[in-house]
């Protein structure tokens, strides 16, 4: 069951434009291992958007991982993720934060839980 953060704006028209989006994944399980698989995409027109990224990512019990996608020079990104082996339902946090080229956090750019749309597969390029 994939979510998404649905279309994010890139522009400085819009704000500030991020460089990298970087995804945090938790997994407070104290036994259980936890498996997600997140895809990127992105578009520099906002009418094409390309997959740039697929990434399964594995979590032991009590683990977390940071992993940052490059996004420059794209005018939208759609990231989406879906946790393929879940350690037990509220174990595990997933994060989406856009950072701009020095390091800082882009605050329009960034999804927590509640802030993600559920979708009923991953997108296709489109």
């Amino acid at each position: 069951m994939p979510y998404t953060t649905g279309w994010v704006t890139n522009t400085t028209e819009f704000g500030t434009a991020a460089s990298n989006i970087v995804v945090n994944i938790k997994n407070n399980n104290q036994t259980n291992s936890t498996s997600f698989i997140v895809k990127v995409f992105a578009s520099v027109d906002s009418s094409t958007f390309n997959h740039l990224y697929s990434q399964s990512i594995n979590l032991a019990p009590r683990s977390s991982q940071v992993t940052t996608f490059f996004i420059a020079g794209n005018v939208a990104y759609d990231a989406q993720y879906d946790e393929v082996t879940p350690a037990l339902l509220g174990d595990t946090v997933l994060t989406v934060y856009g950072i701009d080229p020095v390091g800082n956090l882009v605050t329009n750019q960034r999804f927590t839980p509640p802030e993600f749309t559920f979708i009923n597969t991953f997108s296709s390029p489109f």
